[in-house]
């Protein structure tokens, strides 16, 4: 990851103690620009202005040369802003909003820190520069890039870390902030840098979902993919345990038979078919384990599975771990159920899908439902459409379809 480690970068990673001393002159200057670039996102962005001015104020110069953002504050440096046009300000304000609607940080997971930092900036200025929310600071080269027009994060991140060893940084451009990280408690560190919990982090997360339905009451236009998000908030969805649900039970094919007399009918004289259900449950799981699988979610998941396994007096479980090939294979039926919480996922790297169906070909495989857990990031080919019925869950992104079978999204927090 050498290449990545510029002197605009590991300015952030490192943390330097700034320490320089300002008039209150300079800071009320500061500060008036501050609240005059919020007025003007209310004026001409009514959604990044309404996120704005909830967002406290605080001069962080003794710790940032930039700016940052924990979700409640607006962090600055004194000397960055004043270097910034009025406009430009406007810039940093949505630059750190979109950081906390998209909760890159959150989504960060396993990922190389400083490649998702610069992934989660080409994401966000693309945006802002298409949507003309301010304008792009003149004074440095941030990472925009028109190729990542309608990326994802996770998109870019992929790209960036693919081309790791080939890239020089220094031409790529430099972060326009410090992304803040979690840690183990809510305080701050000696320098006054703000430390949160993963506890307060979530009570963050949902402050933030509510503002943003609040402001986009009276938004106008929005951002297509906080437009989305949006979508996702205020439209009644199933969660996807209950779709898993669902699609597990579709198998149950139905039938009528004499031989199972309907009880319900006999007290009127007459013998009806009784339903027949088929008693064997037969469900295939495989585990992308590129590395995007945590075992937390990976627990969840399996939880998840057995439970809804439960309710079957017979039943037959498949489970796999893959990447680019498949690996740590095994069966589970209603004798074994309770071992399916003691398989442990195993991690490895690369992504192909198509290796799944090859599996399944080759070993005479063939499910009434393929249940896939993945991060909907194929190398190559998403897979056979005509061998099973399939079911994508996908995560860390809401943005990618499969083009065959159905696909619902997996989100850690689902009640």
């Amino acid at each position: 990851m050498e290449p990545y480690m510029s002197k605009a970068t590991t300015a952030s990673v490192a943390h330097p103690k700034v320490k320089k001393q300002h008039t209150q002159q300079e800071k009320n200057e500061v500060i008036e620009k501050l609240v005059t670039a919020r007025v003007g996102l209310l004026l001409r962005h009514p959604f990044f202005g309404n996120m704005a001015t909830r967002m406290k104020l605080i001069d962080a110069s003794d710790w940032l040369e930039t700016l940052a953002t924990d979700g409640r504050n607006f962090y600055y440096s004194v000397d960055f802003v004043k270097k910034l046009k009025p406009k430009e300000v406007e810039f940093g304000f949505a630059h750190e909003i979109l950081h906390n609607v998209f909760d890159h940080i959150g989504r960060r997971s396993s990922r190389d820190p400083m490649i998702s930092n610069i992934a989660a900036d080409f994401a966000v200025n693309q945006i802002l520069k298409d949507d003309r929310i301010g304008d792009v600071p003149s004074f440095i080269k941030i990472f925009q890039d028109n190729k990542y027009r309608g990326w994802s994060y996770e998109q870019i991140y992929d790209d960036l870390l693919k081309n790791a060893t080939k890239i020089d940084i220094n031409a790529l451009g430099q972060l326009l902030d410090e992304h803040l990280d979690p840690s183990g408690a809510d305080s701050e560190s000696a320098d006054g840098r703000p430390v949160l919990s993963e506890k307060e982090l979530e009570e963050i997360r949902k402050e933030i979902r509510d503002a943003m339905i609040t402001a986009s009451q009276t938004a106008g236009k929005l951002p297509e993919g906080v437009r989305r998000l949006i979508q996702e908030f205020t439209e009644p969805q199933m969660n996807w345990r209950e779709i898993l649900r669902m699609n597990i039970q579709s198998i149950l094919r139905s039938n009528y038979s004499f031989t199972r007399p309907n009880r319900k009918s006999q007290h009127c004289g007459a013998v009806l078919p009784g339903l027949l259900q088929e008693e064997t449950i037969d469900v295939c799981v495989a585990f992308d384990m590129s590395g995007s699988i945590s075992d937390a979610m990976a627990q969840d998941m399996l939880g998840e599975v057995k439970g809804i396994m439960d309710e079957y007096a017979d039943f037959k479980l498949s489970l796999w771990c893959f990447d680019t090939q498949v690996y740590n294979f095994a069966e589970f039926t209603s004798d074994t159920r309770e071992d399916i919480l003691t398989y442990h996922p195993k991690g490895g790297g690369g992504t192909d899908f198509e290796v799944n169906w090859e599996f399944m070909k080759k070993n005479g495989i063939e499910p009434k439902k393929f249940i896939m857990f993945t991060d909907m990031y194929p190398n190559s080919g998403w897979g056979d459409p005509d061998y099973a019925d399939t079911l994508f869950v996908g995560h860390g992104t809401t943005s990618i379809e499969a083009p065959f079978g159905q696909t619902i999204y997996y989100k850690e927090f689902d009640t």
